[in-house]
């Protein structure tokens, strides 16, 4: 292996490295773009509702987690390297959401999931086989991703307290991003996933929504 190849992979390596920190360490994760939740009021909850409101928004930062890991791992492995690209790019809005929904939970006085390396890792390793499969597969499966994690908002938007306009901006911004790296994969020649692909991966986040609402 050349002196240039070594230092790459090193350099890869390394970054990686850094993803992995600054995804699984709460408060570590610095977001480029302002924190839509600044427009808006901390809203007065009782109890439950803040119990509820923190347990939503730590399926949201799992689910952020998760996405993290499946663009650093699709990044790793895709052939082309446009593609390489824009999971790159893609990957640094999904820090954008990972640090706004780890700063709501911290005004929720919660935390995030004991369960998130789990996560990371399956996530990073599905990510990684998708790219080994071919790029046009691998966009197909962020497209795919990408719209089950746009249905989970739409349905928070609805199951967060009525006065939680802070979180529920924090997921506007989050729909927006999603539903647009859909629109790009698919538009940069990914395939579109079948319907029963798409309900088993939507049972596997079910699995993931229902373990870490509290944990």
């Amino acid at each position: 292996m050349s002196l240039t190849r070594q230092e790459n992979l090193a350099d890869r390596v390394i970054g990686q490295f850094d993803t992995l920190l600054r995804t699984l360490v709460p408060q570590a994760a610095q977001p480029y773009r302002p924190n839509p939740a600044l427009a808006h009021e901390q809203p007065d909850m009782d109890e439950a509702e803040r119990v509820h409101a923190a347990g939503l928004m730590r399926i949201n930062h799992t689910g952020e987690v998760c996405a993290q890991a499946l663009y650093q791992g699709q990044a790793l492995t895709a052939k082309l390297a446009e593609v390489r690209e824009q999971m790159n790019q893609a990957a640094q809005e999904e820090i954008d959401h990972l640090a706004w929904c780890d700063q709501r939970l911290q005004e929720l006085d919660s935390h995030t999931s004991v369960l998130n390396p789990l996560f990371y890792g399956l996530s990073f390793g599905i990510g990684a086989a998708a790219g080994l499969a071919g790029d046009k597969y691998s966009l197909g499966f962020v497209a795919a991703t990408e719209d089950q994690v746009c249905k989970h908002l739409e349905e928070h938007f609805e199951a967060l307290p009525p006065q939680d306009e802070r979180s529920r901006a924090i997921l506007r911004q989050m729909h927006v991003d999603e539903a647009h790296h859909a629109d790009w994969a698919l538009a940069a020649g990914g395939v579109e996933f079948p319907t029963p692909v798409k309900k088993v991966m939507t049972l596997v986040s079910k699995v993931m929504t229902k373990s870490v609402y509290r944990i």
